[in-house]
């Protein structure tokens, strides 16, 4: 059964690329850079799972408890989330630092970490904007021809033949949303995802720095610190 689908599918997909011409080549071009993305982007959230919290979640606790050696053990530092607390908390132990310095590099290494989340993201944006114009445009293209071709017959006109260049010109803009619309929605997930991870990022430095019992205020003025830091 399977033998006989696969050469069916094949034919058609051949037909429709030879019936769309280069904007429906364009359009699955776009396609394979779309899924491609993807599962690239899905890989990665698989890998690090960004917004897993239960390792921040205890080392927070931890932390709270005046335990603060426990908690930074207990994170792992392949999550942005674990890496942005253990930075927190390892900095906010050594009291020589100045919380401006260490919340400056903090929302440096933030950033590079989302960042590096929203990677790919800006061309899977694009794909999604520019796979309905490209449809639109091949529409264009394919009516302009089915009426040069009604032009060309004058009075003895075919309506099967005009009939069949416009859904040949149609074609195109069906392609074009079949590929745009899964493509927004891809990246809407993708960067809502990112979005929730730099709200937990938000969250936990918050929390580490509030709850800090344990640390007394320093008496080594600001120009001390900064001579020690480097």
């Amino acid at each position: 059964m399977n033998e006989v689908e696969t050469p069916s599918f094949l034919t058609l997909l051949q037909e429709l690329l030879d019936i769309g011409g280069p904007v429906v080549w364009v359009l699955l071009g776009f396609s394979i850079i779309a899924v491609s993305i993807v599962l690239i982007k899905i890989w990665q959230l698989m890998l690090i799972a960004p917004e897993s919290t239960a390792t921040a979640n205890k080392a927070i606790a931890l932390w709270k408890q005046n335990e603060p050696e426990q908690a930074i053990r207990v994170l792992k530092i392949a999550k942005p989330l674990d890496e942005l607390l253990a930075l927190t908390m390892e900095g906010l132990r050594q009291t020589e630092i100045p919380k401006e310095l260490l919340k400056e590099e903090l929302q440096r290494v933030a950033s590079l970490r989302i960042n590096q989340l929203r990677s790919y993201l800006r061309p899977l944006e694009v794909i999604a904007s520019l796979s309905p114009l490209l449809g639109l445009f091949g529409t264009v293209l394919g009516m302009i021809l089915a009426f040069q071709q009604m032009e060309l017959a004058g009075s003895q006109v075919d309506p099967a033949v005009l009939s069949g260049g416009i859904w040949q010109a149609l074609l195109t803009t069906a392609v074009g949303l079949a590929v745009a619309i899964p493509a927004v929605l891809a990246h809407n997930w993708l960067e809502r995802k990112t979005e929730r991870v730099a709200a937990l990022i938000n969250d936990g430095v918050t929390q580490v720095f509030t709850h800090a019992p344990f640390i007394k205020l320093s008496t080594i003025t600001p120009a001390e610190s900064l001579k020690n830091v480097a």
